[in-house]
């Protein structure tokens, strides 16, 4: 029967899908041990959820004074951390690099997996979910193309159908022992490289647009966030591709890490200077704007909460640059794991604390208000991380066995290597 009959492609899929979920289900004492911690996440952060929706966002720190906190600050991060599998795509698909296009499939599953966290925080930073149906046409109205979370909306979701449907369709290819479709991949794989500068550009413009704040307003924003994420997501994959190697068959060259962390060394110039240049812009002209630059790094009034964060983050990126502009210490695996340490925890910093807080401080009225998330929201954030970290797993666990060909169909019979007993 040929392949695109629709009963038989329903068939072959179902037996992907069946067989898929017998290899998550399967696994030993550490694998279950990891799911089970995130699994007590997930479960601590849905209760203190469920607590918030009961109450309200009272139980956050979240004020009129500062309306967005510690929810739209992981958001903002993690559509960076999304963004960023951008990197693996243009050496992988447009230049044809062997050592990354065999990897650019792990990239794709970690889009999936940040843009499954970035959704769910804007769901619990929602104070009325029960109200979410009127952004959806024809029950309610999501006045696109006017308003920018609208875009937002939009981008995020169709980069998430994209990356899905490309990393599913390879993974299914893979597993009948079939290549991939290039007429549906390829051209699937270019268009997700403006979608995930798209993505990351709305998500600036809902910052920027806002004329009353001074701290966002401004036309390098978008930029300096898509500098910043080609830092942080590639940080997160040079670990991930390490902890393969080391507990997989699956060989990955040394030469797509080092020039993944070159590559992180150029965009981290790039984000350095971005950041540089907007500082001296607001201390050289020192109008009244600069009280919100001045509230991140010196303090403000006998506020300075957050300056241990802003140098932190200036010193994180420093040394983050500095070891991976060296070909000698991006090299060297302890410098380079170091190195995507002070990458994440820079970048974190600097897109969590240092973006929304300074920008909504002082407020309108001049009145400091020192925002500190709540163990409500500490809860709930790590839940939400733990879920994206189960998708992610989850994947993987799938994935790898299919591309070191351990795990697929053969003539009606699902051929398993005797290695994924133990895996």
């Amino acid at each position: 029967m040929p392949l695109d009959n629709p009963a038989e492609t329903i068939r072959l899929f179902s037996g992907f899908t069946t067989g898929s979920v017998k290899l998550i289900l399967r696994g030993n004492r550490a694998y279950w041990l990891w799911l089970g911690f995130l699994a007590a996440l997930i479960v601590s952060g849905a209760l203190a959820y469920a607590r918030q929706v009961q109450t309200g966002l009272i139980v956050t720190a979240m004020r009129d004074q500062v309306s967005w906190g510690f929810y739209i600050g992981n958001f903002t991060f993690l559509v960076g951390v999304a963004a960023a599998a951008v990197v693996l795509v243009i050496p992988a698909y447009i230049y044809n690099w062997k050592p990354i296009r065999e990897i650019v499939i792990y990239g794709e599953l970690l889009a999936i997996s940040a843009i499954v966290m970035c959704l769910t925080f804007v769901c619990v930073d929602i104070g009325r979910p029960d109200r979410f149906w009127h952004l959806i046409p024809p029950f309610g109205h999501l006045n696109f193309p006017r308003s920018v979370l609208a875009w937002d909306v939009l981008v995020l979701n169709l980069y998430f159908v994209v990356n899905f449907v490309v990393a599913t369709h390879i993974l299914y290819r893979a597993f009948h022992g079939r290549h991939y479709a290039r007429r549906l991949v390829v051209p699937l794989v270019l268009l997700s490289i403006p979608m995930a500068v798209g993505i990351h550009t709305v998500t600036a413009f809902l910052y920027n647009g806002l004329a009353a704040r001074p701290y966002w307003n401004s036309s390098i924003l978008a930029p300096q966030f898509l500098a910043s994420a080609f830092c942080s997501g590639p940080a997160i994959l040079i670990v991930v591709m390490q902890v393969l190697r080391r507990f997989t068959r699956f060989e990955i060259q040394d030469a797509a890490i080092h020039k993944i962390a070159e590559l992180m060394a150029y965009a981290m110039f790039l984000n350095l200077f971005l950041h540089g240049a907007e500082a001296f812009k607001e201390f050289y002209s020192d109008t009244q704007h600069l009280l919100y630059t001045r509230y991140w790094y010196l303090g403000l009034g006998g506020h300075h909460t957050l300056v241990p964060y802003a140098w932190s983050a200036v010193a994180l990126n420093l040394l983050a640059f500095a070891l991976f502009i060296s070909p000698m210490t991006r090299r060297n695996w302890l410098t380079l794991n170091i190195g995507c340490l002070a990458t994440y925890a820079g970048v974190y910093i600097e897109k969590g604390m240092g973006l929304i807080i300074p920008g909504l401080t002082p407020d309108a009225l001049g009145e400091i208000y020192e925002y500190s998330p709540t163990i409500t929201e500490l809860r709930v954030a790590a839940g939400v991380f733990a879920l994206g970290f189960l998708v992610f797993t989850l994947m993987l666990k799938v994935a790898v066995p299919i591309s070191l060909g351990e795990f697929m169909k053969k003539q009606d019979a699902v051929v398993e290597s005797a290695a994924l007993v133990d895996a």
